[in-house]
C-alpha cells in the first residue's frame, strides 16, 4: 500500500508543479511540526515523576485499604501486651485482598520483624518467593540486536541511575527500609528504588493502628515495569519522529495536496448520476467527518439529495390526495345524477339539484385551492421580502370582513400594541391571504352572537424580536390530538364537527391552513393552534402567528 501511495505521489507530481502554492503551503505548516520531537526531551523527566507520583498514590489508597482491614480484624487484645496483630489471620487476609491487585504487601510488627509478604508462598517446611519473570525475547537476530542496542543508549540518558538501589534482604526487616521504619512512628512514607530486573520498584508504608495504638506497619510495592515501558516507549518515539519526520512530512503533504481532488471527483459523479436519474441507489459519499470544506460540500449534497426526494415524496403524495378528494364530490354528483332521473317528485328533484350545485360549487373550490397550491413553491421563490406594517394590514382586513360577521351575527375586535412599530419582511399580498383564510374560519365556525378576537404585539425572544398575531374565536374549538393535523393538506374533520351551515362549509377545501403554514414558514415565520378553556370546557380556538420583526 505504501508503494502505491508513493507512485500515486510521483504521477501527481509529474502532473503539477510541486512547487505549487497549496504544496508549499502545506509544507510549510508540516514543517514547524518538526520542533516538537527536539522539545519533548525537555519534558520526559517531568512526565516521569508525574507517572511515578500517581502510582503512588494508586499504592497509598491500597495501603489504606489493607491496614484498616489489618488492624480491624486480625488483631487481639491481650491484658498484658495489649493490642497485637495475628500474623497467620493476617496472611490470609493478605493474600485474599491481594490476589486481583498484582502488587506486594509486606506486614512488620511493632518490633520490625516481618510477619507476613504476600510475594511468599507459604509451605510445609518454609517458604518460597514468588516472583515476576521478565518476558522472553520474541524475535532473535539483527534486528532484535538493533533493538537492544537502542535500549542501551536510552538507557544511558541520565533519568533514573540517580534512584538508590533495591536489594532483596533475607531475612527481611523493618531496617532495610526507611519508609518502613518511619511507618512505625505513626507516619506514612513512600519511597523509589532502581532494580535491576524491572527498572523501578515503588514502595509505599503506612502504621497498622488499633484504637490509635501503632501495633505495626504495613508497606505495599510494585514494581515500575510500566512506568519504565512508557518512558522508553516514549524516548524510542521522539528519536523515530525526530529521524524521519521529515520524510514523512514531505510526503504527507503531497499526499494531502493531491487526494483533495478525489473526494470532489467522486461527489460530482454521484451527482451527476442523481442528475441523470438513476433513482435513490445511488450513494452520496458522506465525508462530513473530515470537518472541512469538503466535508461541508458533502453534507450539503447529501442533504439536497435528501430534500429533493422528499419534494418528490410529496408531490407523489400531493397527487394521490387531490385524486382522492376530487373522487369524493364527483362521486356525489353521479349518485344526485343518477336519482334524479329516477324520480318524479319535484321536492326531492329540487334537494338533489342543490346537492349537485353544492357539489359543482364545491369541486370549483377545491380545483382552484389545488391550483394555488401547485404554484405556491414556485410562487414563494420569485417574492421578493419587502417591509410589510401589520398594523394597516389587519386594519384592512378587519374593516373587509366586518360586513360578513355581522351578517352572522359576530363581533370582530381588533387590538393592537400601541407606542411600536408592527413591521415584519415577507410578501404583503401573501400575508394578507393568511390572516383573511385564518379570519374566514373563525368565522365560519363561530355561532351567532359570539366575537372574534385579532392581536398583534411585539414579544422579545432569546434569539430576536418577533410579531405576534393571534386570532380568536368562540367555536367549537379543535381535538387537541388534531391541533398538528389540522396543517395538513386536505384536512376537514373541523368543518364535519362543526354545526354550521352547509354551504359555508362547503367552501372549505382542507388547503388553506397548508397554504398558510407554507407561507408563513417561507418568511421564517411559525404558525399553530391552541384551544381556549373556560371552566375546564374546550371555549373556542386561536391561531397563532409570529413573525421576525424588521
Amino acid at each position: 500500500m505504501v508503494f502505491r501511495y508513493l507512485q500515486y505521489i510521483i504521477t501527481w507530481c509529474k502532473q503539477r508543479r510541486a512547487s505549487s502554492s497549496l504544496t508549499r503551503r502545506i509544507l510549510a505548516i508540516n514543517l514547524l511540526v518538526l520542533i516538537v520531537p527536539v522539545g519533548g526531551f525537555f519534558f520526559l523527566e517531568s512526565y516521569q515523576k508525574r507517572l511515578i507520583e500517581s502510582e503512588i498514590e494508586s499504592l497509598k489508597v491500597q495501603a489504606e485499604i489493607f491496614a484498616g482491614a489489618v488492624g480491624a480484624l486480625a488483631t487481639k487484645t491481650s491484658p498484658i501486651l495489649g493490642h497485637q496483630i495475628i500474623p497467620i489471620r493476617a496472611n490470609i487476609m493478605l493474600h485474599r485482598l491481594t490476589s486481583i491487585t498484582n502488587t506486594r504487601v509486606r506486614l512488620y510488627g511493632s518490633n520490625g520483624i516481618l510477619m507476613a509478604d504476600t510475594q511468599l508462598f507459604p509451605i510445609s517446611r518454609g517458604a518460597v518467593l514468588i516472583d515476576e519473570l521478565p518476558p522472553p525475547d520474541s524475535e532473535i537476530g539483527p534486528g532484535r540486536w538493533f533493538v537492544n542496542q537502542i535500549n542501551n543508549f536510552l538507557n544511558w540518558i541520565p533519568g533514573q541511575n540517580k534512584l538508590p538501589l533495591y536489594i532483596e534482604a533475607n531475612p527481611s526487616n523493618a531496617e532495610n527500609f526507611e519508609e518502613v521504619k518511619v511507618a512505625l512512628f505513626g507516619e506514612q512514607a513512600a519511597a523509589v528504588r532502581r532494580h535491576e530486573p524491572n527498572g523501578l520498584i515503588i514502595s509505599v508504608a503506612l502504621p497498622v493502628q488499633h484504637y490509635r495504638q501503632v501495633i505495626g506497619a504495613l508497606m505495599v510495592s510494585n514494581n515500575g515495569h510500566k512506568i519504565e515501558q512508557a518512558m522508553r516507549a516514549i524516548r524510542l518515539d521522539i528519536l523515530k519522529i525526530f529521524t524521519i519526520a521529515l520524510i514523512i512530512t514531505i510526503l504527507l503533504s503531497l499526499y494531502l495536496a493531491g487526494t483533495i481532488a478525489r473526494p470532489i471527483n467522486r461527489l460530482a459523479a454521484a451527482a451527476e448520476k442523481v442528475r441523470t436519474g438513476h433513482g435513490r441507489h445511488v450513494y452520496i459519499p458522506d465525508f462530513t467527518s473530515r470537518r472541512d470544506e469538503i466535508g461541508e460540500l458533502s453534507r450539503d449534497l447529501r442533504g439536497m439529495t435528501e430534500a429533493l426526494w422528499q419534494r418528490m415524496d410529496a408531490i407523489e403524495k400531493f397527487a394521490a390526495d387531490v385524486s382522492h378528494e376530487i373522487k369524493n364530490p364527483l362521486t356525489s354528483l353521479r349518485s344526485a345524477v343518477e336519482t334524479v332521473a329516477r324520480i318524479s317528485d319535484i321536492e326531492k328533484q329540487k334537494k338533489l339539484m342543490a346537492i349537485i350545485l353544492d357539489d359543482v360549487q364545491r369541486l370549483d373550490r377545491l380545483i382552484s385551492d389545488i391550483s394555488d397550491a401547485s404554484r405556491l413553491d414556485a410562487e414563494l421563490s420569485r417574492d421578493v421580502p419587502a417591509p410589510v406594517n401589520l398594523r394597516q394590514l389587519l386594519e384592512a382586513l378587519t374593516e373587509i370582513e366586518k360586513d360578513t360577521a355581522l351578517n352572522l351575527k359576530l363581533s370582530i375586535y381588533l387590538f393592537l400594541e400601541e407606542g411600536t412599530d408592527l413591521i415584519v419582511s415577507a410578501s404583503e399580498g401573501r400575508l394578507g391571504q393568511v390572516f383573511l383564510n385564518i379570519i374566514n374560519n373563525a368565522i365560519s365556525f363561530s355561532p351567532p352572537h359570539t366575537k372574534i378576537i385579532i392581536r398583534a404585539e411585539r414579544r422579545i425572544k432569546e434569539n430576536g424580536s418577533f410579531i405576534r398575531v393571534s386570532i380568536e374565536d368562540e367555536g367549537p374549538g379543535i381535538p387537541e390530538d388534531k391541533l398538528a393535523s389540522i396543517f395538513d393538506r386536505f384536512y376537514t374533520d373541523r368543518s364535519v364537527n362543526a354545526k354550521k351551515d352547509d354551504s359555508i362549509l362547503l367552501t372549505h377545501s382542507g388547503l388553506g391552513l397548508s397554504i398558510s403554514k407554507q407561507i408563513v414558514e417561507a418568511a421564517d415565520g411559525h404558525i399553530w393552534a391552541e384551544n381556549c378553556y373556560k371552566n375546564n370546557l374546550i371555549s373556542g380556538a386561536i391561531f397563532i402567528v409570529e413573525l421576525p420583526a424588521n
